[in-house]
């Protein structure tokens, strides 16, 4: 842990900051990555809701 001393002699103790690094666009790959997860949660989502309705109004 890091610790300073100020001229009175108490020490304080600071938490450790991270690295801040700058972040990258996501790449052609990535992109597609994402626009296909995104398809298959709204499909997944949208047959959820189709069976809660389904379900819900069987007699």
């Amino acid at each position: 842990m890091p610790y300073t001393n100020e001229e009175g002699g108490l020490i304080n103790n600071f938490a450790r900051e991270p690295k801040v690094y700058q972040a990258e666009p996501p790449n052609a790959g990535q992109q597609r990555t994402y626009i296909i997860l995104g398809i298959t949660a709204a499909l997944f989502v949208g047959g959820l809701i189709y069976v809660a309705f389904a379900v819900s109004n069987a007699s």
